[in-house]
């Protein structure tokens, strides 16, 4: 497992109107775009086509399988306001990748237990880490909301999972990520970790990527509104992303 390291990722932002290939985003999006390098996209094909697993910050109303997962973006008092100005669609336009499947729920927490102590077992990621089609890289984002509702951190456990088991943090996580691997032999996963959460939280997941050899992308200095990113911090987690998998990721 390697962590991100400050390398200055030499990328081009340029103020252009993109024509989504995938995404019909009216074509008035004035969404600041990163121009790789003809070598880089090409470095980036093994890792196409992808999917997300994640929470409300990577939902867009109508751009998530299964669509009737809950969204929250776009959100009043939060400057993302089309889908192209999401991480995730940054992402798509600059790599040149195929997005598969965006399995993304907001409020999902990784373990049962999501807030007030309300078991929400559909909505986990534990649940729904077999729902991401067929893809080569397996992008997972989440903890935040396990971090946010104070969900029970548990014990580590590496095996035989039980229900109760699952209502807490490590062994869901070690669960969800053991899944993925038995899933998908074939795809890459990256474990990108939110900014500020708590320590329990990140250690946590430090450990369990450990363990399974999933390679971790800590966030960090994500602008946020309301909690979630700003259309800066979108731009800033595509970019962290790039760097991750052109020059830290194995």
């Amino acid at each position: 497992m390697r962590l991100i390291h400050p390398l200055i990722l030499m990328l081009t932002l340029l103020l252009a109107t993109p024509a989504l290939a995938q995404h019909d985003c009216c074509g008035k999006c004035d969404s600041a775009t990163v121009t790789l390098t003809p070598k880089q996209v090409r470095q980036l094909k093994k890792y196409s086509p992808f999917s997300i697993l994640g929470d409300s910050y990577s939902t867009f109303k109508g751009y998530t399988t299964p669509v009737d997962n809950a969204q929250w973006y776009p959100h009043k008092g939060n400057d993302v306001t089309k889908p192209c100005q999401t991480w995730w669609e940054l992402f798509r336009k600059a790599s040149g990748l195929k997005l598969d499947r965006n399995n993304s729920y907001s409020g999902a927490t990784v373990c049962y237990t999501s807030y007030n102590k309300a078991i929400k077992i559909s909505s986990a990621f534990v649940t729904r880490a077999t729902n991401l089609g067929s893809p080569r890289l397996i992008i997972v984002e989440g903890g935040t909301n396990d971090s946010w509702a104070g969900s029970p951190i548990g014990e580590y456990k590496w095996q035989d999972w039980t229900e109760q088991d699952l209502r807490s943090f490590r062994p869901a996580a070690a669960k969800t990520l053991w899944l993925l691997k038995q899933t998908y032999p074939k795809a890459h996963i990256v474990y990108m970790l939110n900014s500020q959460l708590k320590e329990e939280i990140n250690s946590s997941v430090v450990e369990i990527c450990r363990h399974y050899d999933v390679p971790l992308l800590r966030l960090h200095d994500i602008d946020k509104q309301q909690g979630h990113p700003s259309y800066d911090g979108m731009q800033a987690i595509c970019q962290q992303l790039l760097q991750y998998l052109l020059f830290d990721h194995r």
